[in-house]
């Protein structure tokens, strides 16, 4: 390998090009195939399409002054819109706070070393607040509404922001040095995840360094394999020769809470944390080749044998999973539960279903892969925690096909049924988790735009997916008149008599996003969205008690929609639905993650990730951002401190709930 390597390894947030490469081999019927037919049946002036067919002759921008009024009474938000727009700096509605709680590498324990970029090491890192902070969750804590824990997912990380003297320019390009051993092991102890106490004074909250329950979880934590998949020949290595037992867990993006109290890690893009070559003729190669193992985006492997498929074949069997963490016990093994399948998990988001099943809903972010959604077998337990602790190993796991007629199907994956069966290489329950990607293509599941949060909406029986883009679609068509889905787009399934158990369902598309303005871009915001409303790359997203959706964003920037990513609230339903408000907005570069209101509505956590990891289309910067030479130094804003990936809580100033 050469001396110096090119830094763009990380040309976005998620160590692929902006909507992944798209590793589906099949034919199945896409999303947008599915929705020219649907709607060019329906008729196109139907629905959320409306927007669409207006915008084709009449700007909705000039449609906007005359029904502003309609829309302001008709909205179930109430605050003052920010100015969208691309600077050093984040900023908040008027009238509200937006306070840095924790900063990679503040204190996680009262005995962390202080944070030194200059010396940063392993073992400091391991008792320091991780890097790229993305998914975050509240957890209250018994006996006082001012005591909590937030649990924060540290997805990956970026060379060239974290350390100083690896980058060099060549002819105006960036290239970054390989790593050194110690480099990757603070890489290693900057991911995985942050569990810390929380205590609120005075309307606000601080982090509490001796709290009994912090943990820092990482790359190198111990962690047992449970469920189907759990002791397979196919989980097996030289290092476990039982296959229930890993090191770590990787590229955790967004995650979830489980209604018992405990923390859900999902791993994505884990494809990118193993390099070298696969024996020749070896079973897993077809397996891998669908993930896009190895990514060889880290250099682990040149230290750490494990991550090279050469020297261990089967251990990216062992990534891909959603991780279940019980916070109340801070020397509790983590568990890889292998019965919700794998794949590039976005997250794990749940509701309690009427009949007391638990259900989670699941996004395989990548172009033209599918929504899944895990049943449990077993019911939930109100009154005692102990008895859900391991509802996550046994259920049913289905994956959707998205019907032209607005309806849908959950299809089972379930071994023995239909294709999945010894014939296609299916000889169990555990093959088909571990190749469940190989498993839905049989099914002839829907092929999505980049599938991320999926969010329940208890209140009303309804799920909102976030789709970020596609730039690969090759055909427009009614829903999405352009020839590159670039901007994304949001669906709303409506399940079978509001259960969220159901088989069966319908789907109805919520926004195409994009700038309204343009009418060839069809973009299906209300009209009394303004022009700070509507945003591009819909990611994450949150469901308030009131059942009020919230969306984050991922790619927005001064190239691609004038603006940085942030926080909206989007209207679902009546008069106002489709209107939509930008609330929080990030500095240049940055990426919005871990929308998480407080049940009483009175603090908004949100994670800030990668901020300064870009800059050249931005007239403040206008070059390569990189440690020495920053477009941004958010949140400090100090000469000898780097951009620190941040979460902050925002609150409203005088007390009182939010938006």
């Amino acid at each position: 390998m050469n001396d110096m390597r090119q830094s763009q390894i990380f040309p976005t947030s998620k160590l692929e090009e902006a909507d992944g490469p798209g590793l589906n081999p099949t034919a199945n019927r896409t999303m947008g195939d599915i929705i020219a037919a649907r709607f060019s049946r329906r008729g196109f002036l139907k629905g959320s399409m409306a927007s669409a067919a207006i915008a084709a002759t009449v700007s909705p921008l000039a449609l906007l002054a005359a029904d502003e009024a309609r829309a302001q009474s008709a909205s179930v938000f109430n605050f003052p819109e920010v100015d969208a727009g691309v600077d050093a700096d984040h900023h908040v509605a008027e009238g509200y706070d937006a306070d840095i709680l924790l900063r990679w590498g503040d204190k996680v324990f009262a005995d962390a070393p202080e944070f030194d970029p200059l010396n940063q090491s392993e073992a400091a890192q391991e008792r320091q607040f991780g890097y790229n902070n993305d998914f975050v969750g509240f957890i209250p804590l018994e006996g006082s509404a001012d005591r909590g824990l937030l649990v924060v997912n540290h997805e990956y990380t970026n060379e060239h922001l974290m350390f100083p003297g690896v980058v060099t320019m060549q002819n105006g390009e960036m290239a970054v040095a390989d790593a050194t051993e110690d480099r990757a092991n603070i890489e290693m102890a900057a991911h995985g995840g942050t569990i810390i106490e929380l205590r609120r004074e005075n309307g606000k909250w601080t982090p509490v360094t001796d709290g009994a329950l912090n943990r820092r979880i990482t790359a190198k934590t111990e962690m047992l394999l449970t469920g189907p998949a759990a002791g397979h020949d196919r989980m097996k290595t030289s290092e476990d020769a039982t296959g229930t037992k890993v090191l770590g867990t990787i590229n955790n993006c967004a995650g979830g809470v489980t209604p018992w109290g405990t923390y859900i890690m999902a791993e994505e893009n884990i494809h990118g944390y193993f390099l070298g070559t696969l024996p020749e003729g070896h079973a897993e190669a077809g397996n891998y080749d669908r993930l896009g193992v190895p990514g060889a985006s880290y250099q682990w492997g040149n230290f750490h044998k494990r991550f090279d498929v050469g020297q261990e074949p089967n251990e990216p069997n062992r990534f891909g999973w959603i991780v279940e963490v019980d916070v109340m016990d801070p020397t509790s093994t983590p568990k890889k539960r292998t019965a919700l399948g794998r794949f590039k998990h976005e997250g794990a988001e749940s509701v309690v279903a009427a009949d007391g099943r638990v259900v989670f809903y699941l996004g395989d972010d990548e172009r033209f892969d599918y929504v899944y959604k895990f049943v449990t077998a077993g019911t939930y337990n109100p009154d005692d925690r102990a008895a859900n602790m391991d509802l996550l190993d046994e259920g049913a796991l289905y994956v959707a096909r998205f019907d032209e007629d607005g309806s849908m199907v959950w299809l089972p994956l379930t071994h023995g049924e239909g294709p999945l069966t010894a014939e296609n290489g299916f000889n169990s329950q555990a093959d088909v988790m571990i190749e469940t990607r190989r498993a839905a293509d049989l099914l002839e599941a829907t092929p999505m735009d980049r599938p991320e949060d999926i969010q329940p909406n208890p209140q009303t029986g309804r799920a909102y997916v976030m789709l970020t883009n596609n730039t690969k679609r090759e055909e427009a068509n009614a829903a999405n008149p352009r020839v590159e889905n670039a901007f994304g787009h949001i669906i709303e399934i409506l399940e079978t008599d509001g259960d969220f158990t159901a088989t069966t369902g319908r789907w109805e598309i919520l926004l195409q996003c994009g700038d309204p303005a343009m009418a060839e871009v069809g973009a299906t915001f209300s009209t009394e969205t303004t022009k700070n409303g509507w945003f591009g790359m819909p990611d994450n997203a949150a469901i308030d008690a009131d059942g009020r959706l919230w969306v984050s964003t991922d790619g927005n920037s001064m190239a691609d929609t004038g603006r940085t990513d942030g926080l909206w609230a989007v209207d679902t339903e009546g008069e106002a639905r489709g209107t939509s408000r930008l609330f929080y907005r990030v500095p240049v570069g940055g990426e919005l993650c871990g929308p998480c209101p407080t049940e009483d509505m009175t603090t908004f956590f949100v994670a800030v990730q990668h901020p300064a990891d870009g800059g050249e289309d931005w007239e403040g910067h206008g070059r390569v951002s990189y440690y020495e030479d920053l477009s941004t130094r958010w949140p400090d804003f100090k000469d000898d401190m780097p951009v620190r990936p941040s979460v902050v809580a925002i609150t409203k100033q005088g007390g009182g709930r939010i938006g």
